[in-house]
């Protein structure tokens, strides 16, 4: 072959479609070969049936007769085949001809009056001579130990052999053309929604995130497949878009620390004369720079709670137990600040998870309720059974959260308007939903009127939300 056509039939070769087209010629062309050929085992297993169930009536007539009667029968029961496809033949005990078109007795069949299918040689016919001809024939013993033989041919057998493979001959190019043209359809549409969907990844890959892979609306392979992807497209375009606000919140809240911290220094360089006043400069400098670590390691934590393989440290805890934990740890602050925390806690809560998660969660909520609430106000934790499940609560009486906030207070850095003014960096909710998370647990913000209850409605059984 010539190089200038080397590479188009290569090409040609390794086309998928020329693939998918040649594998569904192949199939159709095999189903035509099986349809051609079941119908042709179908009608032979019938024609020999209809073969043997005439000999074998004729054999129990013939079987019933004396032996001259038996002469007399056969011989007009041959004399009566129209269309030449009768043998039989009578055999004293020597093997000599009494009667028939039948030259010897035949040596292959069993003479037990069933049928078998045989082979005659000798046949007295002008129509077949010496030559051998198969048969399906009965033969049985008669009384004075002769030989009795009765038999057709196999002729209509092969006739309807002839003709199937003739229609098969006539069907196979026909349905070999039209299988290559709608294998050739189908490749090709495949082929354009492959392509279409190389496209859609190009584009993505160019950075074009909200890109997804085209869907058409069926439940074929490929759309599934699509769906699949579009979905997990989803969710990287959602922890990128993430990523990128972390990383501009967290620039944000890094800047105002360490610029307090830099002016702060450099005032205390050009102002400061004392060592008094230098300390006081650098006291106030190492508060903001424990704010700005603090952030830092807020994020930091809450990627180590999001990570699944913290699973690996699940085991049943008792809610019960987390909840007097918190408590007896928390009311020395709580007592500090002038609140009255208050414990509601009665038999054992067991639930499968990280204790010192939970216990971690459950302080970030009870230390919002002391910022956020007014000073002398109760606040409660409860631990209640709910519908199979358990529910901890913190329940304050502060200003609550409107409705409308309730899903951007779980972001990492958002702070709402009317907590501007409260140190803070936004992240202690956050948190909480990534310990929620973790465990499958839902998170519910509630109003308490007045006031705010948040609820970790934990369910009593393994986390399946993200398995190991």
């Amino acid at each position: 072959m010539t190089s200038w056509l080397v590479a188009p039939w290569q090409a040609l070769t390794r086309s998928t479609a020329l693939r998918w087209t040649l594998a569904i010629a192949t199939g159709f062309t095999a189903i035509a070969l099986v349809l051609f050929g079941f119908i042709y085992w179908e009608t032979a297993v019938y024609e020999r049936k209809t073969i043997d169930v005439a000999l074998a009536e004729e054999a129990q007539r013939l079987a019933a007769l004396p032996l001259g009667a038996v002469l007399a029968a056969i011989e007009g029961w041959i004399a009566n085949d129209v269309h030449a496809t009768r043998y039989a033949g009578v055999f004293d005990a020597d093997g000599h001809r009494l009667t028939g078109n039948l030259l010897s007795v035949p040596d292959d069949l069993a003479y037990d009056r069933r049928p078998h299918a045989a082979t005659f040689k000798g046949i007295d016919r002008d129509l077949d001579g010496d030559n051998p001809e198969p048969v399906r024939a009965i033969g049985w013993r008669s009384d004075d130990g002769g030989h009795i033989v009765i038999g057709n041919d196999l002729d209509a057998l092969e006739d309807m052999k002839a003709i199937i493979l003739r229609a098969l001959g006539l069907a196979l190019l026909p349905t070999i053309a039209l299988s290559l043209i709608v294998g050739s359809a189908l490749a090709k549409r495949a082929q354009r929604r492959i392509g279409s969907m190389h496209r859609a990844i190009a584009r993505i890959m160019q950075g074009q995130l909200g890109e997804r892979l085209p869907v058409r609306g069926t439940t074929d392979s490929l759309d599934r497949l699509a769906t699949g992807v579009n979905r997990m497209l989803d969710e990287i375009q959602n922890l990128v878009e993430q990523v990128r606000g972390v990383g501009d919140n967290i620039a944000h809240d890094l800047r105002t620390p360490l610029t307090r911290v830099r002016t702060r220094l450099e005032r205390g360089r050009e102002e400061l004369h004392t060592v008094e006043a230098l300390g006081d400069c650098m006291d106030r400098a190492i508060v903001s720079v424990d704010q700005a670590l603090a952030v830092v390691s807020a994020v930091l934590r809450i990627g180590q709670v999001q990570h699944h393989a913290r699973r690996a440290l699940f085991g049943p805890v008792d809610l019960t137990a987390i909840a007097r934990d918190a408590f007896e740890l928390y009311e020395p602050l709580a007592e500090e600040q002038g609140f009255c925390l208050s414990l509601e806690a009665g038999l054992p809560a067991i639930v499968t998870g990280d204790a010192d998660l939970l216990l971690e969660a459950l302080g970030n909520l009870l230390e919002n309720a002391f910022k956020f609430a007014p000073a002398g106000s109760p606040v409660t934790l409860r631990v209640q059974p709910s519908v199979g499940r358990f529910v901890l609560r913190v329940e304050d009486r502060g200003p609550g959260i409107p409705l409308e906030e309730r899903d951007r207070v779980l972001r990492r850095f958002y702070r709402s308007e009317k907590s501007r003014t409260i140190e803070g960096s936004g992240l202690g909710l956050s948190l909480v939903a990534a310990v929620a998370d973790l465990h499958g647990f839902d998170l519910a913000i509630l109003d308490a009127s007045p006031g705010c209850a948040v609820d970790l409605i934990c369910s009593p059984r393994s986390p399946e939300r993200h398995p190991v």
